[in-house]
C-alpha cells in the first residue's frame, strides 16, 4: 500500500499511532512500527530524561521508523528538541503551538516534520512554515482539541482544497472502514489514538483501558475550552467541572479545580473518579483490549476488503 505517506515515513501502511500523553510509551510505539505503521512516543507527559530513555528503548525494540510527538507548550521544549536530535530521531510530530518556531531547526537536522492542526487556517500556516505533512484532527478526537468543533470528515476535504502537502486524518477513526472513508475524502493516511490506547502495549493503567471498552456514545464531552479544550469521559471530575460552570467561574477557579497531574491521575494511575480520562468519541466502537499488532492488522484487512468492494462498484 504505497502512497505519499508511506513514502514520506518509509513505512508499510499509512497508519500513524497517536502520540498520546501517559499512553504512548516506547512499547506501544515499537509494536506499531514493527507491525508496519508509524509508532509515536508521546513526549507531552515525559521529563526530558524520561523521553531519552523511551527513545533509546524504542531503538532497541524496533529497526523500523518511529517518531516523537511534541506539544510545543512543553516547558522544557528546548531540552526535548535537543534530545530528539542527539538520539537520532528522524520523525517529529508537533502540536499545540506555532509550527514556525521549531520546523526550520528540525528540518535543518534532516528530520521530517508533521504538525497537528484543527482548521484550514492553521493547516495553511503549517504549510507555509515548511512542514512535510499535516495531521488534520477533528473534534471527535480525544485529549486536547481545537476550539472550532470542526468534525474530521468536514475538515479533511476543506484542507485538501487548500494545501498540496500530504494530509493525515485524525479524530474518530479506529477501523478500516473509518480509514477508507477518510482517504476517500482526501486524506493520504490516518492517525489513530483511542484504539491504540486500549491495547496491551499502551502504557495507560488497566483501569483506564477497561473504562475505554465500556464507553458508549454520549459518554465523552469536550470541555474546559477556556483553558485548553479537552475531550473527557464523563466521571466525577467531569461532573465537578460542569457544576463549577454553573457558578460562572473565573479562569483562576477552573485552574484551581484542574490542579496538577489530573491526566496522570486518571490515565496512568487509574483513578477513574478524580482523574482526567481523555479519549475520543470512537471509544464507543472499542470493545476489547488487544495487542497493537492485531489491531493494526484488523484495520488493514477491513480496509482492503472494503476497498475491493468500492472498486467493484
Amino acid at each position: 500500500m504505497q502512497n505519499s505517506i508511506t513514502k514520506l515515513f518509509n513505512i508499510k501502511y499509512p497508519i500513524i499511532q497517536g502520540g498520546m500523553v501517559w499512553v504512548s510509551g516506547w512499547k506501544l510505539a515499537a509494536a506499531v512500527s514493527n507491525a508496519g505503521g508509524l509508532g509515536l512516543i508521546g513526549a507531552g507527559s515525559m521529563y526530558p530524561e524520561v523521553l531519552r530513555m523511551h527513545i533509546q528503548k524504542c531503538k532497541k525494540a524496533t529497526n523500523q521508523p518511529f517518531g516523537v510527538n511534541v506539544p510545543m507548550l512543553y516547558p522544557d521544549i528546548e531540552k526535548i528538541m535537543n534530545i530528539i536530535v542527539k538520539e537520532g530521531v528522524k520523525i517529529v510530530f508537533t502540536s499545540a503551538g506555532n509550527p514556525k518556531i521549531w520546523t526550520s531547526f528540525l528540518k535543518e537536522k534532516g528530520i521530517t516534520v508533521v504538525h497537528v492542526v484543527s482548521s484550514v487556517k492553521f493547516a495553511l500556516k503549517a504549510a507555509l512554515a515548511g512542514v512535510d505533512a499535516v495531521v488534520c484532527e477533528g473534534f471527535e478526537a480525544g485529549g486536547h482539541n481545537g476550539r472550532e468543533e470542526t468534525t474530521t470528515f468536514t475538515l479533511i476535504p476543506m484542507v485538501k482544497e487548500q494545501v498540496t502537502i500530504p494530509i493525515i486524518a485524525a479524530g474518530g477513526i479506529g477501523s478500516g472502514r473509518g480509514m477508507l472513508a477518510a482517504m476517500i475524502l482526501g486524506a493520504d493516511g490516518v492517525q489513530i489514538g483511542s484504539r491504540f490506547a486500549a491495547t496491551k502495549e499502551s502504557s495507560a493503567h488497566h483501569n483506564f483501558k477497561q473504562r475505554i471498552v465500556e464507553v458508549k456514545d454520549g459518554d465523552t464531552q469536550l470541555t474546559l475550552k477556556e483553558l485548553a479544550p479537552v475531550r473527557l469521559i464523563k466521571n466525577k471530575f467531569y461532573n465537578d467541572v460542569q457544576d463549577l460552570y454553573k457558578q460562572k467561574p473565573t479562569l483562576k477557579d477552573l485552574k484551581q479545580l484542574l490542579g496538577r497531574a489530573r491526566a496522570k491521575k486518571g490515565m496512568f494511575e487509574g483513578d477513574l473518579e478524580n482523574g482526567e480520562l481523555e479519549i475520543g468519541q470512537v471509544a464507543g466502537l472499542i470493545h476489547e483490549i488487544k495487542p497493537a499488532k492485531e489491531v493494526l492488522e484488523e484495520i488493514i484487512v477491513e480496509f482492503n476488503a472494503l476497498k475491493a468492494l468500492e472498486i467493484n462498484i
